[in-house]
């Protein structure tokens, strides 16, 4: 069996890998070989220098300055981000008048950035080449033989308050602080245009789906700085949904794309219920655009139509990989996977990987290597639109510090939505397991499993929450036909999230997992797939994966009956696209069935983040705090999403 030494690389993921094959053979692409003036990854240049983009009409070089005046600190900053002149010093315009134009472009987001922070009386003046901007000829032209010097000085002024707060028309009853109104309170742009979508929103979710703002006015008054706000809503008369008509699919069948959205002629409408249908949909991966239409003006029977309209993306994929860790060598691994098997977005995957190469003494002895293979069958809307029916068999080779097993498993199960956060499952598992560990070589299994499990999910984004939190609790009764022993696995997870600060750029973020094994007092008889490990990317970082662990006399890890792990980051946003995450981890795990905490390890670390479309790339350095005689003393992760 192979000892981890060193730091570790858990498999990256396969845009990870793609982008990380790209950086080394970017010398064999057009655009990227030595003529090339840089090469980007992901956005982060890297080689290269910045060239202004000189594709345009007459360009025109320009510097500038932005004095904010008294602005604090927060407000300063957000003037400085909303300048597009100022961050796009370094490009030129098109021609003197572009310049004007972007200028006064300038100063009308510049107003509106200090209307959002409530300041009604702030000035904004911005001069060019020394004049004001409103002085300027209709074609004015500018000395350039420099770049053409721009000004922007900004009096921000004091914060306005709310005062006088009407809510009209259909929304008369309703009370304007439960959106936020409240009179004293700063009067930001924001709060007043988001209180107004709330209140006709308020009203659609009472089924009113022609519900609009008729009027909204705002009234500042500049001797005792308060603002006046009235909103008026028209909303229409309460409406069930009408005929659900389906338009864009193919190859997917539109009863299919109608049944699974849920949405049914006689509904009651509702707002909410139109975004659930389509982000259930998107979730398919069956369609590259979803989008639910509603119809301007209610049926002759007073029903509102809805019309959902798609876009069929690729249902056909496949791909390759490539993975290496000091501590296991390399890795390839493919799949192949079709989205839409019979016409209803069944989905097939079908994926294999060897590990371990590099690592072998001999190289034509290719049995210690790792190998994975298994399919999977997913049948969403089985049943009933809220249920999905899942298969899959799997078998592998898995060699680990502890343990050597060869295991195939075989499993259907079928899980079910409550709500729109909660799922419960249930199912049938049989695995056959042949293990060599530290009670003997050889050990064989047969078992049988009733895994029974609930998920509540309310966070904000999965790969990058905010908010909300995620739970899950599993309970899985087995059976071992070989060893004729019952025993039953209760696990148990819970993750939370708590954002601060603008757009939340502070998040802490917390989770504990738990776990024990009840039913039969010999460890030896439960396969060691079954028993717990910690340590590694998903639990204490810092310690190789399934380092920590119950041992034996002549110190070999046996696994053990339970285990508590804890997870604490602090998730901070230096800028828009890049952040740090300091983190400690603890866990421990014992042979009783309740943890005794005799052997506590804790990992702490720093991670780097950067944000993509598809999640922000994760990569984090990690030390055990008390780290084994001869174990590790450092690792390295890297993947997409945040780790928990």
């Amino acid at each position: 069996m192979r000892r981890p030494s060193g730091w570790t690389l858990p498999k990256l993921s396969l845009a990870l890998r793609l982008g990380l094959l790209l950086s080394v053979a970017s010398p064999l692409l057009p655009g990227t070989g030595p003529d090339a003036a840089a090469f980007e990854l992901f956005g982060i240049r890297l080689f290269g220098e910045d060239e202004a983009d000189r594709d345009i009409i007459d360009p025109l070089d320009y510097s500038i300055t932005l004095d904010t005046g008294d602005a604090d600190r927060a407000l300063r900053k957000s003037l400085e981000r909303t300048s597009l002149l100022l961050a796009e010093e370094d490009d030129p315009v098109s021609g003197d008048l572009g310049l004007v134009i972007k200028a006064r472009d300038d100063r009308d987001r510049l107003i509106a950035t200090l209307y959002e922070n409530a300041r009604y009386g702030g000035i904004v003046s911005v001069t060019i080449d020394g004049r004001d901007i409103d002085s300027l000829p209709p074609n004015p032209t500018f000395d350039r033989s420099r770049p053409v010097p721009v000004s922007i000085t900004i009096q921000p002024g004091v914060p306005f308050t709310l005062g006088e707060i009407r809510l009209e028309g259909a929304a008369a009853g309703l009370d304007p602080t439960e959106f936020d109104l409240v009179p004293g309170e700063e009067a930001g742009s924001h709060k007043i245009l988001r209180a107004a979508e709330q209140v006709a929103e308020r009203l659609r979710e009472e089924g009113r789906p022609l519900t609009e703002v008729a009027r909204r006015e705002v009234v500042a008054n500049h001797e005792i700085k308060t603002v006046d706000v009235t909103i008026a809503v028209q909303a229409g008369p309460v409406a069930p949904l009408g005929p659900v008509t389906v338009k864009g699919a193919r190859a997917v069948d539109p009863g299919f794309v109608q049944y699974y959205s849920r949405l049914r002629a006689g509904q009651t409408y509702s707002p909410e219920q139109l975004r659930k249908a389509a982000e259930r949909l998107r979730e398919l991966s069956v369609f590259s655009s979803v989008t639910i239409n509603e119809a301007e003006e209610l049926d002759g029977d007073g029903s509102l139509p809805i019309g959902i309209v798609v876009s069929e993306g690729k249902h056909r994929y496949f791909g390759i990989g490539a993975s290496y860790s000091s501590v296991d060598g390399g890795g390839i691994e493919g799949y192949w996977g079709h989205r839409n098997l019979f016409g209803q977005a069944e989905s097939l995957r079908i994926e294999g990987s060897v590990r371990g190469l590099g690592e072998l003494e001999n190289v034509s002895d290719v049995s210690s290597l790792d190998y994975t293979a298994g399919i999977t069958f997913i049948k969403p809307g089985a049943f009933v639109p809220s249920g999905t029916l899942e298969a899959s068999i799997r078998g592998s080779t898995l060699e680990t510090d502890f343990y050597d097993a060869a295991t195939v498993t075989g499993k259907v199960a079928y899980s079910y939505e409550l709500t729109d956060v909660d799922t419960v499952s249930a199912g049938v598992s049989l695995a056959y397991d042949s293990i060599d560990d530290a009670f003997g070589d050889d050990n064989e299994y047969l078992t049988f499993g009733v895994p029974i499990g609930y998920i509540r999910d309310t966070r904000d984004n999965r790969l990058n929450a905010t908010e909300g939190h995620y739970g899950t609790v599993t309970l899985t009764p087995s059976y071992d036909f070989f060893g004729q022993t019952f025993f039953t696995s209760l696990e148990g997870s819970i993750s939370a999230y708590l954002g601060f600060g603008e757009e939340d750029r502070f998040v802490l973020a917390g989770r504990l997992n738990a776990g024990t094994i009840v039913g039969t007092d010999d460890l030896s008889a439960i396969p060691a797939t079954r028993r717990f490990f910690a340590g590694g990317g998903g639990s204490v970082r810092g310690y190789s994966f399934q380092e920590i662990t119950p041992r034996n006399a002549a110190d070999e890890g046996t696994g053990g009956r339970s285990y508590i792990t804890a997870n604490l980051e602090a998730r901070i946003g230096i800028t828009d696209a890049i952040g740090i995450v300091p983190f400690l981890d603890i866990g421990t795990v014992a042979d009783n069935t309740v943890p005794d905490f005799n052997d506590i390890k804790m990992g702490a670390g720093v991670g780097l983040r950067y944000m993509t479309p598809f999640g922000p790339l994760r990569l984090d350095v990690a030390v055990p705090l008390d780290p084994y005689d001869g174990g590790s003393r450092y690792a390295i992760y890297a993947g997409i999403g945040q780790s928990f």
